[in-house]
């Protein structure tokens, strides 16, 4: 950073092995997550068995071992990271310091206290733990880590080299392969061309995204990027969905996210439809020519999946749905519908729920939704406004026989479940992009507003927010494609995956929370991008799993 000559410079502590050090500081987490879990299912047992009433007294707790692993996990990745990098050698000093700023400021939350949102810190005590379990944490190599890591002098240090790399594409080295980085660099231009310019426009006047860029992202792959090539798709990798949708969202989150709803179709009939649906239906999901929407929730179920009440009954070779449906994304224009609806007849849990693939036409602004037996209306939103959100109604609304998806009642929350890694593994890159573009209006804003006689990035605590900004980017980015490369090779990834999208919709949250404080009264101002940016964050806690649920999901796979 230039020195200004008015302020002694603060020398960056140096670590003469840094590598080794954090490598020594993670068994200490490890044995702390081990204690809690020990102590947290003490807490919620019946005898052997984990009790769901118990879970429930104890929430906070639970939820609080959910944190803490996912705080392990996050340790871990950027360990694998750090040393892969080392071994390429593309550790620098601007991952270096990445490296140490994280261990340093997560190794002392997890011994002082975890922000599971703005205004509820899970402390070690929160989880039952006494100061003799909280020792292991006393460390040689975490004692270091905590007082020297994450200090004023390596955020600003951290600041300096960002400030000298402002046209690299993410800042610091992300580990994965040079095909990836090529895919990286085509959407990063895309965005930047084609979305950025026109992102706030879309979102002030709440205008659905143009059908030309839909159709640009069509002609990219963007639809069928993990459809198999066998159906005309790519045969891509879940990582490389991470990428794709980290910048696009980057650009707008409603951009980034039209990809999801052909993610979670696809996903779908690839698990659980017929040969015959396969054939039928993912060559145009993987072209563009269809787009689909998800129909799942209902206005008095929420999360609760397994109470839905829309029902679906058979009369000769057609299915019948009557309900009502709330929160569908991007219903109007679209082709098809993923309906989940109840049609076994005297259930009322999930046993009953079947899924279907509902055809219908697409719609336009002034006449939403043509077809006989359907009806709807929009819900004005705070932000994700792109693709826009609508309540739909069923009424006598006709499905072929055909598209009850795997031919097979009675399967529909199996079905659904079975996309859940797959949707929360997006859902975290989304919110890796909404962050960095919180990132990148911050800073440019930040060395362009001249406060006191000087730029505010020459503000330490202006500069230090802006650190932080970058150092959690990283460590949402490692968790993220970790849960990526799971996936990829067949394990099953549901706790990683939730630890992700956990993990990164904070972490957005956060930085353009902070990234609008570092504009001051402008970014109040709807003219200012960092005010959408706010709001398009903001969903990310709630969809695809809101926080509390997914801490749930976690702790009940961690006690087990």
């Amino acid at each position: 950073m230039p020195h200004d000559g008015t302020s002694p410079m603060i020398e960056t502590p140096v670590f003469p092995d840094l590598l080794a050090l954090t490598k020594e500081a993670v068994p200490a987490a490890e044995s702390l997550l081990g204690r809690a879990k020990d102590v947290v299912r003490a807490q919620v047992s019946d005898g052997d068995q984990v009790s769901a009433s118990l879970i429930e007294t104890h929430q906070t707790a639970v939820h609080g071992l959910a944190w803490v692993a996912t705080y392990v996990e996050a340790l871990r990745q950027m360990q694998h990271w750090a040393e892969a990098l080392q071994a390429d050698g593309k550790f620098g000093e601007l991952e270096q310091l990445i490296h140490q700023i994280t261990f340093g400021e997560y190794l002392w939350q997890l011994y002082g206290g975890i922000p599971m949102s703005q205004g509820e810190i899970i402390r070690p005590q929160d989880l039952g733990l006494t100061q003799d379990d909280q020792r292991t944490m006393m460390d040689p190599a975490v004692m270091t880590l905590t007082q020297q890591g994450n200090t004023q002098a390596a955020r600003l240090r951290l600041v300096a080299i960002m400030r000298e790399r402002t046209a690299e594409i993410t800042i610091g080295a992300t580990g994965l392969d040079d095909e990836l980085e090529m895919i990286r660099e085509q959407f990063r231009r895309f965005a930047k061309d084609r979305v950025e310019p026109n992102a706030h426009d879309w979102h002030l006047k709440d205008e659905l995204i143009p059908m030309e860029i839909i159709d640009e992202m069509a002609e990219m792959g963007v639809f069928g990027l993990t459809i198999p090539e066998e159906y005309g798709g790519f045969g891509l990798s879940k990582a490389s969905m991470c990428v794709v949708s980290e910048e696009l969202s980057r650009g707008y989150i409603g951009v980034g996210s039209l990809g999801t709803r052909s993610e979670i179709a696809a996903e779908l009939i690839l698990c659980g439809g017929t040969q015959a649906q396969k054939e039928k239906w993912l060559p145009g999901l993987a072209s563009g020519e269809i787009l689909p929407t998800a129909v799942f929730t209902e206005p008095n179920t929420g999360s609760d999946l397994g109470a839905l009440r829309t029902k679906a009954t058979k009369t000769g070779e057609t299915w019948t749905i009557k309900g009502n449906k709330t929160w569908i994304t991007h219903a109007a224009r679209t082709h098809v519908m993923t309906v989940l609806a109840r049609s076994v007849p005297d259930t009322s849990d999930y046993r009953g729920l079947s899924m279907f693939l509902a055809e219908k036409t697409p719609g336009t602004d002034e006449v939403p939704f043509p077809d006989d037996g359907l009806s709807g209306g929009e819900i004005e939103v705070l932000g994700y406004r792109g693709m826009k959100e609508y309540t739909v109604n069923f009424d006598g609304f006709e499905v072929k026989g055909e598209n009850l998806l795997g031919d097979a009642e009675g399967q529909g929350f199996k079905q659904l479940m079975q996309t859940f890694e797959s949707a929360r593994i997006q859902t975290a890159a989304r919110a890796i992009g909404v962050a960095q573009s919180a990132l990148d209006v911050s800073m440019q804003y930040a060395e362009d507003r001249k406060q006191f006689g000087k730029s505010l990035i020459e503000f330490p605590r202006v500069a230090s927010k802006l650190a932080m900004m970058a150092v959690e980017i990283m460590v949402a980015r490692q968790l993220t494609y970790f849960s990526a490369a799971e996936k990829d090779n067949d394990r099953r990834c549901d706790l990683e995956a939730g630890m992700a999208k956990l993990l990164g919709a904070r972490v957005a949250w956060a930085a353009a929370d902070n990234g609008l404080q570092i504009h001051g009264g402008n970014g109040f101002a709807l003219e200012y991008k960092i005010s959408r940016i706010l709001c398009d964050a903001r969903i990310l806690n709630i969809f695809e799993g809101a926080a509390e649920i997914q801490a749930q999901v976690i702790a009940r796979r961690l006690l087990a």
